[in-house]
């Protein structure tokens, strides 16, 4: 066993949770069961294997950042339910 119910105790203890004597021992074999699962990777030959941050290839998916120029107030204003002076009208929400 990796890990002790004494362990599992001191760690409960310190996120402050109150966990019964049952809780603990499941916990116990819970954790010691992951750490265990964990210990086969120690196991893996990767000497060849470069390190890498993603398992696929990633690429930048953003367009690039181009000055264009603006639809202008017209075309902007041709959908809008109310427009005075070229600009957007809308109801006063200060009094």
């Amino acid at each position: 066993m990796k890990i002790t119910s004494a362990e599992v105790e001191k760690v409960a203890g310190l996120a402050r949770l109150a966990l019964s004597a049952d809780e603990i021992q499941a916990l116990t074999g819970q954790m010691d069961a992951i750490l265990s699962y964990v210990d086969k990777l120690d196991e893996l030959d990767v000497a060849d294997i470069v390190p890498t941050a993603h398992a696929v290839p990633v690429e930048n998916a953003l367009r690039e950042d181009l000055v264009r120029p603006s639809i202008g107030s017209e075309k902007a204003l041709a959908n809008a339910p109310e427009a005075a002076d070229g600009c957007f009208r809308v109801p006063r929400v200060i009094e």
